[in-house]
């Protein structure tokens, strides 16, 4: 044991302080990215997690690994969009494993274009200006970012008020911050409206013992834009604006993901956590 008085206090022990040993865990998007990191750093800390993805079969195979290795693990298919699915999911989750302590809401979709290329200094595109924004891609984008992060809180509160615990974790966007004219309006519009549902989520819950976070990520090294044919200049791009002179691994998140998923963070909610490299403050000089 490190904890200790010290005065008229106790020095909490640390090794337990960043703990989630023996807590149950859901994260959406899981498969790949930034939520396969989040979701290994949980079981490999102690945590059974339910690992949760459009990509069933993805899903399956990383909590297979996870397995394999001894830790605790569990995965299904899952379009976040389908309301009643993602209550059985939760629900099945929470049996499987005893109930339900984090969920961290990280699935998410491309944010695409925006109306000026990331590339070329000064280029417009005009099919991606206001203008000629479709209908489709705004609902698409809205449905999967923002409709589909309340669903993932509002399940998790089914089950964490009654038992008077639990922490939910967003996965947003520095896009929630701030602007930039290379990302789709409408996943900067459902970051940002994301980040106060936190807030409000927040506000509503603690008084019930559950905390609602939010991390906002930056560039990272994800598959999202592996795709794209200048896929070599968009990561050079994002590189020249991060004032620490690279883009983050998915691994870089999981110092985050566990401080707001264990104790370490009991007296943090309705926050939104920017980690981008110092991104959001200005571009590197």
């Amino acid at each position: 044991m490190l904890g200790h008085f010290c005065g008229k206090g106790l020095i909490v022990d640390l090794n337990t302080l960043y703990s989630v040993r023996g807590r149950s865990a859901i994260v959406t998007g899981a498969a790949s990215g930034l939520g396969l990191a989040i979701a290994k750093a949980l079981a490999e800390c102690g945590a059974s997690v339910t690992l949760l993805d459009l990509n069933g079969e993805a899903a399956r195979l990383e909590s297979d690994r996870l397995c394999a290795q001894g830790f605790a693990a569990r995965a299904a298919a899952l379009d976040i969009t389908d309301r009643p699915a993602l209550d059985l999911e939760f629900a099945a989750a929470a049996a499987a494993q005893g109930g339900l302590d984090i969920v961290f809401a990280n699935a998410g979709i491309d944010p695409g274009p925006g109306f000026a290329s990331i590339t070329e200094r000064g280029k417009r595109i005009p099919e991606h200006q206001i203008e000629n924004y479709s209908d489709e891609r705004w609902h698409k984008v809205i449905g999967i970012s923002l409709d589909a992060t309340f669903y993932s809180i509002r399940a998790a509160a089914r089950i964490m008020k009654p038992a008077g615990r639990g922490t939910i974790i967003v996965t947003t966007s520095i896009s929630a911050v701030r602007p930039a004219a290379a990302i789709g309006m409408a996943y900067m519009a459902a970051k940002a409206g994301a980040a106060h549902l936190v807030r409000t989520s927040a506000l509503e819950l603690a008084r019930y013992g559950v905390r609602v976070n939010a991390i906002a990520p930056g560039p990272f090294a994800t598959s999202i834009a592996a795709d794209r044919a200048d896929a070599s200049a968009f990561h050079a791009a994002q590189v020249a604006g991060v004032p620490l002179g690279r883009v983050a691994s998915p691994e870089e998140i999981r110092g985050l993901a566990l401080l707001l998923a264990s104790d370490a963070s009991s007296f943090i909610t309705g926050e939104q956590i920017v980690i981008d490299g110092g991104a959001s403050i200005g571009a590197a000089c």
